[in-house]
């Protein structure tokens, strides 16, 4: 999934000589976090809830614009950036959006809810479902084999996650299916040697 397909493309923006109070009047208005400054159209800056905060409490906030408390070189992301990249930038940066920039030109902004609404979207968390937690081991072709089962029992595969076992040299393996009878596929797992280590239902 790409960020384009995420973004929201309907940005409110401000100049870079709005005043903080105007600034402030927008946040609340619009239910917003994030302010990309524009200029001729292009991104020349970013204010957050939390510049914006922290330069209210300045005896002369009337008289100081935008231009001097905006982050100047906000980091941004691509239209044609994955989401995992995406959300790779907000995590290591430790920020909550990101305006999205065709060279300069603002075209959207992600915020880190929309990276969030990508990867439920992606996992399939709010699709009626079952999740078989389990362990596949050394078998060759244990994965083709457990989702060949998975398909004969009717079972729909929305997803699949993988991460690492207390046991550092095993895997656990989730995988989420469309809501079915979960016990027959349990039990033959088991007959064909899987650890099955938990379900949801």
């Amino acid at each position: 999934m790409q960020v384009k397909n995420q973004m929201s493309r309907k940005v409110v923006t401000i100049p870079p000589n709005t005043s903080i109070l105007r600034a402030i009047e927008i946040m609340h208005e619009k239910s917003i976090r994030h302010l990309p400054v524009v200029k001729n159209g292009e991104l020349v800056g970013l204010v957050t809830e939390g510049d914006l905060r922290q330069a209210s409490l300045l005896s002369l906030v009337d008289k100081v614009s935008i231009d001097d408390v905006m982050i100047k070189k906000p980091v941004t992301v691509s239209p044609e950036a994955s989401i995992e990249e995406a959300a790779r930038l907000v995590y290591w940066h430790k920020i909550g959006g990101l305006p999205v920039v065709a060279g300069r030109k603002l075209v959207g902004i992600l915020t880190i809810v929309d990276i969030l609404a990508a990867f439920i979207q992606l996992l399939g968390i709010l699709k009626s479902s079952c999740r078989i937690d389990m362990i596949l081991g050394n078998k060759p072709h244990a994965f083709a084999e457990v989702s060949a089962l998975l398909r004969n029992h009717r079972a729909e595969i929305i997803s699949v996650g993988m991460s690492n076992h207390k046991d550092r040299k095993k895997r656990v393996y989730y995988f989420r299916v469309g809501k079915c009878p979960v016990k027959p596929i349990v039990n033959e797992l088991k007959k064909k040697g899987y650890k099955v280590l938990s379900v949801v239902e």
